[in-house]
């Protein structure tokens, strides 16, 4: 009996001594579970890579670009708007855009390749918002559909492949007009007759638009901007705009289009101020374009000003302040 006895309790006791090593072992993997998934977690809330941009030179493939279109970037291309003409009333949603070049051109010709899906175009604005690159101006088939009523103001000048702007004289053309009675539907954007969105019709217009119309990333939110003044420095926004993937986010080009304004490096009185994601406010002082490297993966926001002196935007309609969104 005395046998029995002490043969359970060493049987029991081999027992628990059995189990132990097992808990210890469930016990030390849910705290690597544990631990792991905080790591996770504080990773997930973590701040993004700090970004660092720096001004370089024009990058290398632009350069060699240049250099195969021989003496196309000396070229003096002259724009005119032949419709709308200057303060025409249009009594449609659908405004028709024509548009003559001449000039100096030394081969310089809005054109397409098809297999690279670049090539000159000229840069069209409506109001404040990005622009739509026109490739083929000999159609004379570009059309602004769904315009709000009201009065609008449209740009055009000349640009290269890479989206770099013609700033000779006579490259820069304006017309202001006025839809009446046009019939817009207010619940849908502005479209050119092959469907690209070129503005919001009012302000619930984007939530209504479909994604795919909007090359390039446009952002599309409804234009703040009021009326120009012709006789007043204008800055006109370009670049950056949309897009950029691969090697096209290495170093992404800031570009401008300056009317009635000098900036102080050329003799004038005026900058040309820039800032990314609300960042340190950095200046232009020559009228050219500049390319910043360093930009990390993501949305971000780029605002570009006319200031004086002093530091002030210099007012004209709220076009002298412009911010885009642009995804890399």
């Amino acid at each position: 009996m005395k046998f029995t006895k002490l043969s359970v309790f060493l049987i029991a006791l081999a027992g628990l001594t059995a189990c132990e090593p097992a808990a210890n072992t469930n016990t030390n993997t849910n705290r690597a579970n544990t631990n792991t998934a905080n790591m996770n977690s504080a990773n997930a809330n973590s701040a993004p890579t700090a970004q660092t941009l720096t001004e370089v030179p024009r990058p290398a493939k632009i350069a060699d670009q240049m250099k195969e279109r021989g003496a196309q970037d000396e070229a003096a291309p002259t724009l005119k708007i032949a419709q709308p003409a200057e303060g025409a009333i249009v009594a449609s949603s659908t405004v028709k855009v024509k548009l003559t070049l001449s000039g100096d051109l030394k081969g310089y010709k809005p054109m397409k390749d098809m297999t690279t899906g670049m090539g000159n175009h000229i840069h069209i604005i409506l109001d404040n918002q990005p622009y739509e690159a026109y490739y083929n101006i000999d159609d004379n088939a570009f059309e602004l559909r769904n315009v709000a009523d009201g009065e609008h103001t449209l740009r055009v000048f000349p640009s290269r492949p890479w989206h770099e702007s013609y700033k000779t004289e006579g490259a820069f053309q304006m017309v202001k007009f006025n839809v009446k009675n046009g019939g817009a539907d207010a619940t849908k954007p502005t479209t050119t007759n092959s469907g690209n969105t070129m503005a919001n019709a009012n302000a619930n217009a984007n939530a209504n638009a479909n994604p795919t119309a909007a090359p390039e990333g446009k952002d599309m939110q409804t234009s703040t901007a009021g009326t120009i003044d012709k006789t007043k420095p204008l800055l006109t926004y370009s670049r950056p705009k949309g897009e950029y993937k691969g090697a096209d986010s290495d170093a992404i080009m800031i570009d401008f289009w300056l009317l009635n304004a000098k900036l102080q490096g050329d003799g004038g009185e005026y900058r040309v101020r820039y800032s990314v994601d609300g960042g340190e406010a950095k200046y232009i002082d020559k009228w050219q374009p500049i390319w910043l490297s360093g930009w990390t993966n993501g949305k971000h926001k780029v605002k570009v000003e006319l200031v004086d002196k002093s530091g002030a935007v210099v007012d004209n309609g709220g076009y002298n302040s412009t911010e885009r969104e642009i995804l890399l």
